[in-house]
């Protein structure tokens, strides 16, 4: 059972970041997958770059523009996406990281909770 509420879990935060990321720039990732392991909640996004970005990555500079776009689209909106996973975990986020890969086309979020999730759901 706790296993299924963790999976659950992990496919509703995907699902809120889809779609929170689908309003704010008007297409969500190919794909979404989080991880829920101890105290942190792992969100990869696959197939995050627009047709624009994928152009300017074949460029060093344009590779270091598009990193910069993103990372500064990400400061701007941290915080809500910090409240996504605080209200569907209950838990309070200390801090988050965030890194874009322009060759993979792919970008990792981590969240670091104030409580052991994965022992909270009764995995452990």
């Amino acid at each position: 059972m706790a296993i299924s509420n963790k999976k659950k879990l992990e496919a509703e935060i995907s699902e809120a970041f889809i779609k929170f990321q689908r309003d704010l720039i008007g297409r969500g990732p190919q794909e979404s997958k989080t991880y829920i392991v101890g105290d942190m909640v792992i969100a990869r996004f696959k197939g995050v770059l627009t047709v624009e970005e994928k152009h300017l990555s074949s460029h060093e500079k344009g590779r270091r523009i598009v990193k910069e776009m993103r990372e500064l689209l990400r400061e701007m909106y941290s915080e809500e996406s910090e409240q996504i996973v605080e209200r569907l975990t209950g838990c309070k986020v200390l801090s988050s990281h965030s890194d874009i890969s322009t060759k993979m086309g792919e970008r990792i979020e981590v969240f670091v909770l104030d409580k052991d999730l994965e022992k909270q759901l009764g995995v452990s």
